[in-house]
């Protein structure tokens, strides 16, 4: 099973990009069904307020995260417009901001993406690479304290 380990504010978040072959082995077509399942998952989660709760609204959001992770993953680039030549993994940090993330958001948020990619039909070695990403990255979105003080990660 996937291991979630616990955000330690201040400690450096070591990880790496997920490998091409991630998205060599889904296809652009792979990785958006993963993605748009895994928002439909998240639009029935606790975190759902974090996301528009209009659904043509919630479609865009959806959609245009969908495209950040098909970047990410190696395919086309349609993320470029909308990060404006920033980094993506500073883009999607930056993004966080705007919300209270705790411990507990990004716990729910993985679960999601947990449930989500044991729907998906590759090789174990990728799932585990896909995993180990976003399993990190996601400790760089957490930016509250337990007792509601904000929090700022650097990369």
């Amino acid at each position: 099973m996937y291991k979630v380990t616990p955000t330690e504010l201040g400690k450096k978040v070591d990880f790496k990009l997920p490998d091409p072959a991630f998205f060599e082995a889904l296809g652009e077509e792979g990785i958006r069904a993963l993605m748009y399942d895994f928002y439909d998952i998240i639009y029935e989660s606790d975190i759902a307020s974090f996301f528009p709760q209009d659904h043509e609204e919630f479609n865009e959001v959806k959609e245009k995260n969908t495209k950040f992770f098909i970047q990410l993953c190696g395919g086309p680039k349609y993320y470029e417009d909308i990060s404006q030549g920033t980094n993506l993994n500073d883009y999607m940090i930056k993004i966080h901001d705007d919300f209270s993330i705790y411990e507990k958001s990004r716990l729910e948020w993985l679960g999601a993406m947990k449930e989500a990619l044991s729907k998906i039909d590759i090789a174990k070695e990728l799932k585990d690479d896909f995993w180990n990403y976003v399993e990190a990255f996601s400790k760089l979105t957490v930016n509250t304290k337990v007792d509601g003080v904000k929090y700022y990660h650097d990369l």
